[in-house]
């Protein structure tokens, strides 16, 4: 059996072990001896995740402001804090996957879809009572101090739009690590 197949082998058997192997082989500059089949696979795989994780915040993101818009009798921390974190994620994902922004427009429009469904489970309002396309400017739904008003996610245009103080609910934010 060629050192490939024994590669490919341990890709199969041993995924952990063969990531180990094939980080020594690039290491030692042993570039005969990569699964490079396999290898280029995963790191498209990775790019995917990157994809994934950014699209699954802004899901979560989208689905807290139609919420905070469509329920303000029901605000709380928890759900501004939601709305945080989604946030603070999808900026930790850009920061280090610059290349991922041009895309955000189109994982909005995707993204928005599910998050208006989930909104309905939610909160019991008919699906067909939310916007049918994302009514939250980009620039808003990024902006750490966009909160929608009650009724503003079904008029479209940054005229609606307001910026809410942090003061209204006061929810500690996570100590820096």
């Amino acid at each position: 059996m060629g050192a490939l197949a024994l590669e490919s082998s341990l890709y199969e058997r041993d995924y952990y072990a063969w990531l180990v192997k094939q980080a020594a082989h690039i290491r030692a500059r042993h570039f005969d001896q990569l699964d490079c089949e396999a290898l280029a696979e995963e790191l498209e795989d990775v790019g995917r995740s990157e994809r994934r994780a950014v699209e699954s915040s802004l899901k979560n993101l989208l689905l807290h402001l139609l919420k905070w818009a469509r329920q303000p009798q029901r605000r709380s921390g928890s759900w501004r804090d939601s709305i945080d974190t989604a946030r603070d994620a999808i900026g930790d994902l850009l920061q280090e996957s610059p290349s991922l922004r041009p895309h955000l427009p189109e994982f909005v429009a995707r993204q928005y879809a599910r998050a208006r469904h989930s909104a309905a489970n939610q909160t019991g309002i008919a699906e067909v009572n939310f916007a049918t396309t994302c009514p939250f400017r980009l620039d808003d739904i990024l902006d750490p101090a966009f909160f929608p008003e009650a009724g503003e996610q079904q008029e479209r245009g940054s005229a609606h739009l307001r910026r809410e103080s942090h003061r209204k609910v006061r929810v500690p934010k996570k100590k820096a690590e």
